[in-house]
């Protein structure tokens, strides 16, 4: 396979940087490290995307992380890789920063007053908002600071909405 793969090397144009250039460390990698580096990077799409499968089956890994993804590197992993409980109990719980404001339902004396709040506090026109308003449960505001959420609650709540932040 070695003498496949140096043949198939020859073939490609020789103007390409390296990828041993473009990811230099500090540490250089063992004979052994480097031939499988030079190995690899001889690889064809086909042959890659076959050695990326066998190792996610060796590994027991399905697929990576999303942030690995976006950060182009591997996250670490929590436990053996398998999803579960186990993994979200070691994360302390975060919290958040971003609410949702979602109007559950409301007094109907009261559909006048909610819809002028709503208009109050976003950009609606009275059409779109009585829609909105009619139309509940539906989130009337999406992405909202925390205190900024709780105000507009509590602002609906006191004319007689019934409000969940999310």
């Amino acid at each position: 396979m070695a003498s496949r793969l140096l043949h198939l090397r020859r073939l490609l144009p020789a103007a390409r940087p390296s990828a041993a250039a473009a990811f230099s460390t500090s540490v250089s990698p063992t004979p052994r490290v480097s031939g499988l580096v030079d190995e690899i990077c001889g690889l064809n799409l086909l042959e890659a995307s076959s050695l990326a499968d066998a190792l996610r089956g060796r590994l027991g890994v399905d697929q990576l992380p999303p942030l690995a993804i976006l950060m182009g590197g591997a996250a670490p992993l929590v436990g053996d890789g398998s999803s579960g409980a186990a993994g979200e109990e070691a994360k302390p719980k975060e919290e958040k920063m971003a609410f949702d404001v979602k109007l559950e339902g409301f007094d109907a004396a009261a559909k006048l007053k909610i819809i002028k709040e709503l208009r109050a506090f976003t950009s609606l026109g009275l059409k779109e908002a009585k829609e909105l308003v009619e139309k509940a449960p539906a989130v009337l505001k999406s992405g909202v600071p925390k205190e900024e959420a709780e105000s507009i609650a509590e602002k609906l709540r006191a004319l007689g909405a019934k409000i969940v932040l999310e």
